[in-house]
């Protein structure tokens, strides 16, 4: 990886909460040193409302938001991805595209807030368990000394399971 701007890409199959929120994540944490993408294998063409919700009560820009295919990312002409990150396993498991440059590829499993059922109360702790979960797994990664660690190690520091 270079000293410049890293591109994160987050994925999930429907690119409608969790990757969507790791993506304004990676752009508001990143402090001009990461740029975030997010995409879907079948993206549901929405974002999720409390998705969207949650960001703006959080303070988050949320204007040009939208769920997007992968396949956007696997073009020639698309912005060359540092690191490639699956939120969810059903997006783990498919054949993702081949993506340029050899990215970085992470696997960091995260329950689908938008598949809770309930309450709006107990959806909205999903959705912010989520965004807690995203925040602390994207400070650990920008915390690290990106250039001065060998794949395997990074991948290794930046193991996490479900919490």
């Amino acid at each position: 990886m270079g000293e410049n701007v890293r591109n994160i890409l987050i994925l999930c199959t429907g690119n409608s909460a969790r990757s969507i929120i790791g993506e304004v994540l990676v752009n508001a944490l990143g402090a001009g040193r990461f740029r975030g993408f997010s995409a879907g294998a079948r993206p549901t063409g929405r974002v999720n409302p409390h998705a969207l919700a949650l960001l703006r009560e959080k303070g988050h820009d949320v204007s040009g938001l939208r769920s997007k295919s992968w396949d956007e990312f696997a073009r020639p002409d698309a912005p060359r991805m540092d690191i490639v990150i699956t939120v969810c396993d059903s997006a783990a498991s498919e054949p993702c595209p081949l993506w340029p440059g050899a990215p970085l590829r992470l696997h960091w499993p995260l329950p689908d807030p938008a598949a809770v059922h309930g309450d709006d109360a107990a959806i909205r702790a999903a959705f912010e368990k989520t965004y807690e979960q995203l925040t602390h797994r994207l400070q650990t990664l920008m915390s690290l000394p990106l250039d001065k660690l060998s794949p395997e190690e990074l991948k290794q520091k930046l193991r996490f399971s479900e919490l």
